[in-house]
């Protein structure tokens, strides 16, 4: 799956968000403080990362290519 940015970079957070993975921020913030995001490959526990184009974010078998 893609999601498409317009800035140069997403919060993390914001991301699953977006990608439709999480219904909402709180459920974004537990995921990501149980480690169960990865992003590039590498377990993530900070909401606020930036993510940029070319990144990829792994969650719940899920794989989210971000885009612009």
């Amino acid at each position: 799956m893609e999601i498409r940015i317009r800035d140069e970079f997403i919060k993390l957070g914001q991301a699953l968000k977006l990608a439709g993975v999480v219904e909402d921020g709180v459920e974004a913030k537990f995921a990501i403080q149980d480690g169960l995001v990865r992003v590039n490959g590498e377990v993530e526990e900070r909401r606020g990362r930036k993510v940029y184009e070319g990144d990829v974010i792994s969650f719940n078998g899920d794989e989210i290519k971000v885009t612009r």
